[in-house]
């Protein structure tokens, strides 16, 4: 079996989130693995930012959709009790992203949900067709 280092849990904030979450670290806790996460913002619109795609969590934004996102990834982090350092918001296409930053992190293990509302939860569309197929790592789809 795989010894997992880095492990990536891509969240949508669907209702079954938590459940995929609580999968993750399971997972982390077993290898003694880092945990990180990432939200790709493929639903609101981006405004004008000195930071380009990826989002700093710890600046204010004025933005209330944005400010809404970034809450609701510290609210999840801190529940996982995941690093702010392993923490990414980042606009683009969900597959795409998450794939780049996989390889950018290291990651040995991409964990998502099989399916949700939106986003990267319509997995069993081109979404995970994408991660499964070009992820350089292993990839984890948790049934909800």
């Amino acid at each position: 079996m795989t010894h997992y280092q880095n492990i990536l849990l891509a969240v949508d904030f669907s209702d079954q989130g938590h459940y995929v979450g609580q999968k993750a670290k399971s997972l982390a806790q077993l290898f003694n693995a880092q945990l990180h996460i990432v939200h790709v913002l493929d639903n609101i619109p981006m405004p004008d930012t000195p930071y380009g795609t990826v989002i700093a969590l710890d600046e204010d934004s004025p933005d209330d959709l944005l400010r809404t996102e970034k809450n609701k990834l510290i609210q999840i982090s801190d529940q996982l009790n995941i690093a702010a350092a392993r923490r990414w918001l980042i606009w683009g296409e969900p597959q795409q992203e998450i794939i780049r930053l996989a390889e950018q992190e290291h990651i040995d293990l991409i964990v998502v949900g099989s399916h949700g509302r939106h986003g990267l939860a319509v997995l069993m569309g081109s979404t995970a067709k994408e991660i499964l197929y070009h992820a350089q790592c292993d990839v984890l789809a948790v049934h909800l």
